[in-house]
């Protein structure tokens, strides 16, 4: 699909820096085209662009910001994440596909493991030994606990770097229910 849209959730400013330091340490220069967030939906069809715009505003106005916490290192195969425990978010993300329903992709269909990616297509050894070391680096962020997100973003991907069209900040007063 061309330029498709990804909707992601934002982090909270001082975990997002810490993990675009971490992508900055350990992503291959030439792939790290976008900041850190969480991914809730890789690929909607250009046709949805308007109820999209139209959609995600009336959610972030309906539903305080869901929350989520660090959970360790997440093993991507060729690559590691931040792994991330976000119930709260993942039925907010639920929400979405079923007013989507239909307008799927395949990847969209299945529910992800929220995490934050900081390293991606380098060896398995590489990938490995960057987990093996991330214990002490991850313990403030899981000892911190529960920390919520911000707003839900709209990208457009452009094939390699992705254009921002919108940050939905939450502002309801309807939490989540999980």
């Amino acid at each position: 699909m061309a330029q498709p849209f990804i909707i992601t959730a934002a982090l909270p400013k001082d975990l997002g820096a810490w993990a675009e330091g971490l992508r900055r340490a350990h992503y291959p220069v030439e792939r790290n085209q976008i900041h850190a967030h969480v991914t809730l939906f890789h690929s909607f069809a250009p046709s949805l662009l308007e109820e999209l715009r139209d959609f995600l505003p009336r959610v972030v106005a309906e539903f305080t910001a869901p929350a989520g916490a660090v959970a360790g290192a997440m093993d991507l195969g060729t690559g590691t994440a931040i792994a991330l425990k976000a119930p709260q978010l993942l039925a907010l993300r639920g929400l979405i596909a079923d007013h989507f329903h239909g307008s799927l992709t395949v990847q969209d269909l299945y529910e992800p493991r929220p995490h934050v990616t900081i390293q991606n297509k380098v060896t398995k050894a590489e990938a490995r030994s960057l987990q093996a070391s991330l214990g002490p680096v991850l313990a403030p962020w899981i000892a911190k606990g529960r920390f919520t997100f911000p707003a839900l973003e709209l990208h457009r991907y452009c094939g390699g770097p992705w254009k921002r069209l919108g940050i939905y900040s939450f502002r309801g007063q309807n939490s989540i229910l999980i």
